[in-house]
């Protein structure tokens, strides 16, 4: 788990490094909006926005039990974020997998993607769909579909 804090962790010095040198530059606007930046950075990259990564393998066999789609993501997609994002309280219901920490997970990416790692990809009754559209992947959470 530490390592999901790695890249907060060192946005934040980072933002405090950069802003401590532009205080001594005397440039204290600017400093206060590095503060503010880093930070923010760092809460989007952080494991607070996404739910809980689990296995290519662990995530499938959930899915074939309960019927709920598999999203495979990766930390600082802008794409991953939108999904997470628009999906709301929602996206607790898929599974989720980071094919930078699962190799299987990438796997399975690449094969959808003619051999890219092209993320958000979401496994929809085993059929592999490609940055798909929020509402489109929330249609597929309602208790009717």
């Amino acid at each position: 788990m530490m390592c999901a804090w790695i890249l907060p962790m060192l946005l934040v010095l980072c933002g405090v490094a950069v802003a401590t040198g532009l205080i001594v530059g005397g440039n204290s606007d600017a400093a206060v909006v590095v503060l503010v930046v880093f930070p923010l950075f760092a809460c989007v990259n952080s494991p607070l926005i996404f739910p809980r990564s689990i296995g290519a393998q662990e995530a499938q066999r959930r899915s074939a039990l309960d019927g709920r789609p598999v999203v495979f993501w990766r930390p600082g997609c802008a794409y991953c974020m939108r999904l997470r994002i628009r999906l709301g309280r929602n996206a607790h219901r898929l599974h989720w997998v980071n094919i930078w920490r699962d190799p299987a997970g990438a796997a399975v990416v690449r094969a959808a993607n003619d051999g890219n790692e092209t993320v958000p990809t979401v496994v929809v009754a085993g059929r592999p769909h490609t940055n798909p559209d929020p509402e489109w992947v929330r249609e597929r959470l309602s208790p009717s579909a």
